[in-house]
């Protein structure tokens, strides 16, 4: 058995100076009222708990010409002695939030290994698809490039992972609600677009007869918003395919879709100013090639889930506003 994660967390960048060095002090961390060594201590509690042989970290410490994701990955497995040692990042994004995948190389090992085929650019290409239904293809990019990795286990079993960071639907700054509607089916699109990319991807590697975990926070769900209906289906959705044989597997999602009455699991809590409260949405998925479909799923939800303890409840909710998803894959 094999254990992944994905973990969104929010504002992780924020925790390391320029050599990649954690920050445990009582400074201010870009998560309200809490310190960056707050954060850390909570984020070493969870790692712990999760006990995951890869974590793909979404939001991840930045790459740039003095900051490396991999050196501060590395330097929060050294400071809290996780086992999870090694870390891997792929093609560096346009902003602060990078992909990464934290793991313990006594279990697995790991290398970036991005792929393309004459139809399907590599992810840090660029993919043509008609998004305003007009005859004229637009070029798709991605502003954070998926991490793709090739993956062997420590009994020699191959695995393919892709770790994703879908853009947001949610328009900022809209002056009106006609400008809210315009930008919010542009950038639907445009992640629409994005999630045929990735699903192309997988088709390919179902395909050669890969075994695929596909796993990330696509910022989107069944259900998650109207704008699903003008466009007929989720890009969650569209990732996990609608052929027989060829579907990927989330059990979360599956659920969301069969859900009538709004009953529905939750990966990720925002407190909402205007409205005075706090919203939840699912966001992070893990979805499986069908030979990986018999493995055990789990949201680490603190209220949610009953074998969760006080102190990695309180540690849950400084650590992030995203909760992590783990399945144990049965190979």
């Amino acid at each position: 058995m094999i254990r992944l994660a994905t973990y969104n967390i929010e504002w992780f960048n924020a925790l390391f100076d320029d050599d990649g060095q954690p920050l445990p002090d009582d400074q201010p961390s870009a998560r309200y009222k809490v310190t960056r060594g707050q954060q850390l201590a909570a984020l070493a509690l969870v790692f712990r708990a999760l006990d995951a042989d890869g974590v793909m970290i979404i939001e991840g410490p930045d790459t740039g010409s003095r900051r490396s994701t991999v050196r501060a990955l590395e330097g929060f497995a050294a400071l809290n002695g996780l086992r999870t040692s090694r870390a891997v990042h792929g093609y560096p994004s346009d902003s602060e939030q990078e992909i990464g995948f934290l793991y313990d190389p006594a279990r697995l090992s790991v290398r970036h290994d991005p792929q393309s085929s004459p139809d399907v650019a590599r992810f840090d290409g660029s993919y043509r698809h008609d998004l305003d239904a007009d005859g004229v293809s637009e070029m798709i990019t991605f502003s954070k490039p998926p991490l793709e990795l090739a993956v062997v286990t420590d009994t020699g079993v191959d695995l393919r992972l892709i770790g994703v960071h879908a853009k947001s639907k949610a328009p900022h700054g809209t002056r009106s609600e006609a400008e809210f509607a315009r930008i919010s089916i542009a950038n639907r699109r445009k992640q629409l677009a994005q999630c045929l990319w990735i699903r192309a991807r997988a088709e390919a590697h179902l395909a050669a007869g890969d075994r695929l975990v596909v796993l990330g926070d696509f910022n989107d769900g069944p259900g998650l918003d109207n704008y699903e209906r003008l466009f007929g289906h989720s890009g969650v959705e569209i990732v996990m395919g609608l052929a027989v044989g060829q579907r990927l597997t989330d059990p979360h999602a599956e659920m969301a879709l069969a859900s009538r009455v709004g009953l529905t699991p939750t990966t990720a809590r925002f407190w909402l100013a205007p409205q005075k409260r706090y919203f939840e949405a699912l966001l992070d998925f893990i979805m499986v090639s069908p030979d990986l479909a018999r493995s055990d799923w789990r949201i680490w939800h603190p209220f949610n889930d009953p074998q969760i303890s006080r102190d990695l409840s309180e540690a849950l909710l400084a650590a992030s506003d995203h909760f992590p998803v783990t399945v144990d894959l049965k190979l």
